[in-house]
């Protein structure tokens, strides 16, 4: 392949002149040189690395680029970083780690390009195209990394019990970029990551969380959690979810193991959205199944009020790994508790007032609830499939004519507690919320339409019943 087509963007000619100007070695590695080698879209985050200061490389590219882009400088991480066009570059001398085992952050040293090839976490992230002039363009990879990209195959350029329990982290990325290349981890770097597991309690929920959000965006996600579960790092994270790999059978009773169906139905979601937070509904909509289980002979495997508990978990769940307790936890924690409404309207005969509820109850995210609902979709009955995507299809159809009829989705009273109070010379007090929720449940049960009149009349039935006169 020629790897210099790739250099052409004027950029790279001016960090090479910049280098040459300080008379300095400097290389592009990493993710971008990764992922040219693959013919994926490269990124437009570029790593370049000095033998000698990075800051000073910076400065000296700003100084060459007609607008001279300003240069963000991290003394402490002896990192500059500058955005060029749609590119962030971001420079950093060549150097040796070296780490404490309570901590992930290295103690640096300057080094050479192999030092720096050396501290990086897996083969395929160690190659680096050369940009000094005599050399230009040329392919620096002593660890194989290019053999790994085509055996699709990650693994360590060093001992993948030091590289792993050096910067726990790194266990994570692995998973990661398996589910997002859909490359195997190498057999001796797996074991690694399952004796090493331990040590992911010294990364923060934080960045555990950004890995789970990247394993989650692939493809195929269950490629990532698959993963996490083998090498014990899920039960780790995410111990709700394992707690949900167990099959009981009693009196000849089975029920269905609900942790692959979690990954199914991950994965079944995934051709519908892009939303992180989706996916993690679907990720998460069984986990109350686990501590609600029981059996009795009449009914036999029950989960009763698995949803409700379900999005109580959310919350812990959410807390623990420090991710947004803001509108997005809350959305979660929506779809896992209303996650089996529209399963359950789907297996009955589908009354306007059952889809008024859903309607009302899911608000602006009804769609993205039938999309979850739809993804839950995991039988391999090909008639039970069939039955159960035509009933969603009749209960879509109905949302809309409710919707269209009967405008909930939005719902506010079409008389509101001011007005309430003027006719009936009332202070704010009890009778107002029974009124107010007396028109509520009238529109959504179908008594009375959505409409100011219909609704006024019914407020001064319902008032002379509660002994109350208008003035």
């Amino acid at each position: 392949m020629n790897y210099k087509k790739h250099l052409e963007d004027k950029i790279f000619t001016i960090v090479s002149q910049a280098a040459q100007e300080l008379n300095l070695e400097c290389y592009v590695i990493g993710g971008f040189v990764r992922d040219i080698l693959l013919n994926r879209n490269h990124k437009k985050d570029i790593d370049i690395v000095a033998v000698g200061s990075g800051i000073e490389l910076a400065l000296k590219v700003s100084e060459l680029i007609p607008n001279k882009p300003k240069v963000q400088v991290f003394k402490n991480y002896g990192t500059a970083m500058l955005r060029y066009h749609d590119m962030d570059i971001e420079f950093v001398g060549a150097r040796k780690e070296s780490y404490n085992h309570d901590s992930r952050n290295p103690i640096v040293e300057n080094g050479t390009l192999e030092d720096d090839q050396e501290r990086r976490d897996f083969t395929i992230n160690a190659l680096a195209f050369s940009l000094n002039k005599t050399t230009f363009g040329e392919l620096v990879d002593p660890f194989n990394g290019v053999n790994d990209l085509e055996n699709k195959i990650i693994k360590t350029p060093l001992d993948s019990d030091i590289t792993y329990s050096d910067d726990p982290l790194r266990m994570l990325r692995a998973i990661r970029f398996a589910s997002q290349l859909h490359f195997e981890i190498e057999l001796k770097s797996l074991q690694a990551i399952s004796r090493n597991k331990d040590r992911i309690t010294i990364i923060s929920g934080e960045r555990i969380v950004e890995e789970l959000n990247k394993i989650l965006l692939s493809e195929k996600p269950s490629i990532g959690f698959l993963l996490l579960y083998e090498t014990g790092l899920l039960d780790i994270i995410l111990p709700e979810l394992t707690a949900l790999n167990q099959v009981e059978e009693i009196e000849g009773h089975t029920h269905k193991n609900n942790f692959y169906h979690s990954l199914e139905v991950v994965d079944n979601i995934c051709p519908n959205t892009d939303d992180v937070w989706l996916r993690w509904s679907a990720l998460l909509h069984d986990i109350g199944k686990a501590p609600t289980k029981k059996f009795n002979k009449k009914q036999g495997w029950t989960f009763h009020g698995h949803e409700f508990l379900g999005g109580k978990m959310v919350k812990r769940i959410f807390e623990r790994l420090h991710m947004p307790l803001n509108q997005k936890m809350k959305f979660v924690q929506k779809m896992v508790t209303m996650s089996s409404r529209p399963i359950v309207l789907s297996q009955d005969i589908v009354t306007d007032s059952a889809v008024r509820r859903l309607v009302f109850d899911a608000g602006e995210d009804v769609e993205n609830l039938m999309i979850l609902c739809e993804a839950d979709i995991t039988t391999k009955n090909p008639k039970k499939f069939n039955k159960y995507h035509h009933n969603f299809k009749i209960v879509r159809q109905k949302i809309v004519e409710v919707e269209e009829r009967d405008h909930v989705r939005n719902f506010q009273p079409p008389i509101s507690g001011e007005e309430i109070m003027e006719l009936f010379g009332l202070k704010p007090g009890r009778e107002i919320g029974t009124l107010k929720e007396a028109v509520k449940e009238a529109i959504l049960e179908g008594e009375i339409p959505n409409e100011y009149s219909d609704a006024l009349a019914f407020v001064i039935k319902r008032a002379e019943k509660m002994g109350l006169q208008k003035v």
